[in-house]
């Protein structure tokens, strides 16, 4: 099968937090189970790989330190939405989770961001729910972040928002059940999506590549391309035939611990350039003030 070329913005710059404190201490999706720990050991091991394979990329990683009172800080990926140098910060709807609110905050100012915050008593829980694809941003929202931040996004950023609704628990933020590939190409699990969304999704998406079930169970879709590679959880064999046809080879990270706790690859990882509604513009903005 001849593979389509497809243009790709990829990040140069990253976020994470090392799992020191990681581990499930509540239950706020269905994957947190409090009596299945995960293995801090193996978790440090495969945070680890996430980061060589990044590094070896040419990727900047940067880092908020853990806290100990965080467990769920090394998601970094719920920390906000970055938009050149603009960082619209969270608001987690979980109580246990407000924590990383002021964390993220000074990590972010001190960065030199300039930070946007949601309206008052509005719930957003940034990229976890917010992904651009091309020029578009979706908006994941039934779960954790609430559709009336739609029009926020719209006003802060200038662009046409996609909202979808999210309807299986298991999918509570839309990185675990949608991934850009690229302008106009993106994975997403229908079992995730109620009817109108998925119509909506195909409306915008000129190539939607259905994800299977199984597949999406594995956190197959909570992933992020690297130059010509989808760094993902989900198997090669299954991620392949998904992937190829558009020019990109699976590339499988082992995440069975951050998987205890509804997260994968995407969760992990915030990019801090290279996406966004006009990221070639905003790449020239860091540039120039860098």
């Amino acid at each position: 099968m001849r593979c389509a070329k497809v243009a790709r913005v990829n990040p140069r710059r990253v976020l994470m937090c090392a799992p020191d404190h990681f581990g499930v201490r509540y239950e706020i999706n269905p994957w947190m189970d409090r009596r299945v720990a995960p293995d801090s050991v193996l978790a440090h091991q495969q945070w680890d790989a996430l980061t060589r394979v990044y590094r070896a990329a040419g990727i900047s990683v940067e880092t908020v330190d853990p806290h100990p009172d965080q467990p769920d800080l090394v998601f970094t990926a719920n920390a906000g939405l970055v938009a050149g140098r603009r960082f619209l910060i969270s608001r987690f709807r979980h109580p246990e989770r407000r924590g990383e609110e002021s964390i993220f905050d000074a990590w972010a100012r001190r960065a030199g961001f300039e930070l946007v915050s949601p309206p008052p008593g509005i719930f957003f829980e940034g990229a976890g729910d917010a992904l651009f694809c091309g020029d578009t941003l979706f908006l994941g929202h039934g779960w954790r972040t609430e559709i009336t931040v739609q029009g926020w996004l719209q006003e802060v950023l200038g662009v046409r928002v996609v909202p979808l609704k999210l309807n299986d628990p298991r999918f509570y933020h839309l990185d675990t059940c949608f991934c850009p590939l690229a302008p106009g190409v993106a994975l997403a699990a229908p079992v995730a999506f109620d009817a109108e969304s998925w119509k909506a999704l195909e409306q915008h998406v000129p190539r939607l590549i259905a994800v299977p079930e199984e597949v999406a169970a594995t956190f197959a879709c909570n992933a992020l391309v690297v130059g010509d590679r989808l760094v993902t959880s989900g198997a090669e064999a299954a991620m392949r035939p998904l992937v190829e046809p558009v020019g990109l080879k699976p590339e499988t990270v082992a995440m069975s611990e951050f998987r205890k706790s509804g997260g994968a690859v995407r969760c992990l990882t915030l990019p801090l350039q290279g996406f966004g509604a006009q990221p070639a513009a905003w790449e020239d903005e860091l540039s120039r003030a860098a």
